[in-house]
């Protein structure tokens, strides 16, 4: 399968630029971009993509099997990279796509000068025996899942404002509810439980490239405790906390994410 057309890559910006690799979190696509590229794209190649069973990719290309855990998605992004040839790029990770990124660059460091994990989180859920906070307990989890499976178009109207925080500013709520409803119920709900259930925590020590952390001062989905977690665990990164609130900056205050994407990705080699 033509790689470029399964995740439908798009390569904008400058052709002779550091280049720049963006990944969209659940129920989303690269559309959820669009305000940070043309800051980007003035000084960067900036490489968009969508993951299987979202946006415009090739919805065939989906299957239980290979996306049951987030390996599956890390192997694309990796496949995406060595098509690409571009050299040692700079991935910014949105949500769940910051754990995969994590995952591609522990396996092929080489295919990365840096990463951006904007609103990270390794983990979902508490850990109290290890002291670790990620923000729901178990049982928050499965209700939510539940909810998601049994009324998807109901879970999606209630949770996207929740997700997006921001309520002084409804319509990016019904944005990010309008992307959850284009995506096909039945991968919506496999990635929601891979997303949710995924435990990432042990992979954060094996990152060996420069990282960046980038979280909101608040954020109902990954709470502050969680990015001072993974700036912990992770050698040598550095923690931004941006003036913006909710789990989507790059909507909510894409001049401040963009800046901080920028600062990061033009010290890298």
């Amino acid at each position: 399968m033509d790689v470029r057309s399964r995740n439908h890559v798009v390569v904008t910006g400058r052709d002779d630029g550091p280049v720049v690799v963006l990944a969209h979190g659940f129920g989303c696509d690269q559309n959820m971009w669009r305000l940070v590229v043309p800051a980007l794209a003035e000084e960067f190649r900036v490489v968009l993509f969508d993951h299987v069973g979202a946006g415009r990719s090739d919805l065939s290309a989906w299957s239980e099997e290979r996306y049951a855990s987030l390996d599956g998605y890390a192997d694309d992004v990796l496949q995406i990279l060595r098509l690409l040839d571009l050299g040692p790029v700079t991935f910014v990770g949105h949500s769940v796509s910051s754990m995969i990124g994590v995952l591609a660059a522990v396996r092929e460091p080489d295919l990365f000068a840096g990463l951006v994990l904007l609103t990270p989180s390794p983990c979902y859920i508490d850990d109290d025996d290890a002291g670790y906070r990620g923000g729901f307990s178990a049982a928050d989890i499965d209700e939510l899942l539940e909810s998601l499976d049994s009324n998807y178009l109901g879970w999606s109207g209630a949770m996207a404002p929740v997700i997006m925080g921001n309520p002084e500013r409804p319509e990016l709520g019904e944005e990010l509810t309008n992307s959850f409803c284009r995506t096909d119920p039945a991968i919506a709900r496999s990635f929601a439980g891979v997303t949710f259930r995924s435990d990432n925590r042990a992979d954060l020590a094996e990152v060996g490239v420069p990282t960046l952390i980038a979280q909101c001062s608040h954020d109902a989905i990954a709470p502050p405790e969680v990015g001072a977690f993974v700036h912990a665990q992770i050698p040598g990164s550095e923690l931004v906390t941006l003036t913006a609130t909710g789990h989507c900056p790059q909507l909510s205050a894409p001049e401040a994410t963009a800046e901080a994407i920028i600062a990061f990705a033009r010290d890298r080699p």
